[in-house]
């Protein structure tokens, strides 16, 4: 009876207080947990769905990326590959070199470019065949890995980067010489404009440290290399469109950017090229630098590279994609 008695009042004093029975609670936490587990399936299939639709579009933009990179790298092979380009090039690079510097009259005085502490003088213009050498010889390497090449042909391809960049280092070495040797280190008077002479055996080097003036023959050495550069990357880049006609695959996306680089780079030592004649006109000296850079072009692309193997040149740009009929009626 007293148990009787004792449940009859927690009953009412559950009751009084809302307080829900064991079973009802049970009830209850059964009814969240299904709540809880079918939410979290919700946002399971939610994020599912989420992920699915960035994949869709991360796809699309990679095909249209795609097919834009196509787009210029063929049009751009098609423009480089043509007679025009490939065959007048130089003369365009001449034409620029006479009359860059009449640009002096009316370019701003106090432009960011006439500051020769400028950013891109600074990272680009005095390192301008690192530039050329990586991305030309990472253009050949993968031009000649989609063609197949052989090793051999492969190494070939190459050494004519290597033949260029000793040509470079003989040039820089003699026309330091020739400057050191016809040159005069000159102090200037505080208070005059006349010099006073003080080491006849001082090099221009050590002459430009001490913060004196320097009066000799000179031969720009910047636009010696910017030319050669120029000269050297449209021959690179001017067999990728024959090869883009013959050839029944399409090469990868790779190979399309790293030439698309090397496009972009070519305008860029036309850029800086044509700020140096601009800015910092010196005649003769940026003209004769223009010069040696020609006569280095010409003698090895259309010299030296054009003999036989048994002569121990490198390859011709271009050798192995096309047929030895081919190569004789490129542009010369």
């Amino acid at each position: 009876m007293d148990t009787k008695s004792n449940e009859e009042e927690n009953t009412l004093i559950q009751k009084r207080l809302n307080v829900p029975s064991g079973g009802q609670m049970d009830m209850d936490l059964k009814t969240e947990n299904s709540s809880n587990g079918f939410s979290t399936q919700i946002n399971l299939e939610t994020l599912q769905k989420m992920a699915a639709e960035l994949i869709l579009l991360g796809r699309f933009l990679v095909r249209l990326l795609n097919a834009a990179l196509v787009f210029v790298t063929n049009l751009l092979a098609r423009m480089l590959g043509s007679k025009l380009v490939r065959g007048h090039f130089h003369l365009m690079l001449s034409v620029l070199l006479l009359f860059g510097p009449v640009l002096s009259l009316w370019v701003p005085k106090y432009s960011i470019f006439a500051n020769s502490n400028n950013y891109l003088y600074r990272k680009f213009l005095k390192s301008t065949w690192g530039w050329t050498c990586i991305f030309s010889g990472s253009f050949i390497l993968l031009l000649s890995i989609s063609a197949r090449h052989p090793r051999s042909l492969l190494l070939r391809h190459l050494s004519r980067i290597v033949v260029v960049g000793l040509l470079l280092c003989v040039c820089h070495s003699l026309l330091t010489l020739l400057e050191d040797a016809s040159g005069t280190c000159y102090e200037p008077l505080k208070g005059s404009s006349v010099q006073l002479l003080l080491h006849e055996d001082c090099t221009k080097l050590s002459c430009l440290r001490a913060n004196m003036v320097w009066r000799g023959y000179e031969v720009s050495q910047d636009i010696l290399i910017v030319c050669l550069c120029c000269l050297l990357l449209v021959e690179e880049m001017s067999v990728f469109g024959p090869y883009l006609a013959q050839t029944k695959m399409s090469p990868g996306a790779p190979l399309r950017l790293i030439f698309l680089l090397c496009v972009v780079l070519l305008s860029l030592w036309m850029f800086l090229l044509l700020c140096l004649l601009a800015h910092f006109p010196k005649f003769p000296a940026q003209h004769l630098g223009g010069a040696l850079g020609y006569l280095g072009w010409r003698g090895l692309y259309q010299g030296w590279y054009r003999l036989k193997p048994s002569w121990g040149c490198p390859a011709l740009p271009g050798e192995g994609l096309f047929t030895t009929t081919d190569i004789h009626k490129q542009p010369q």
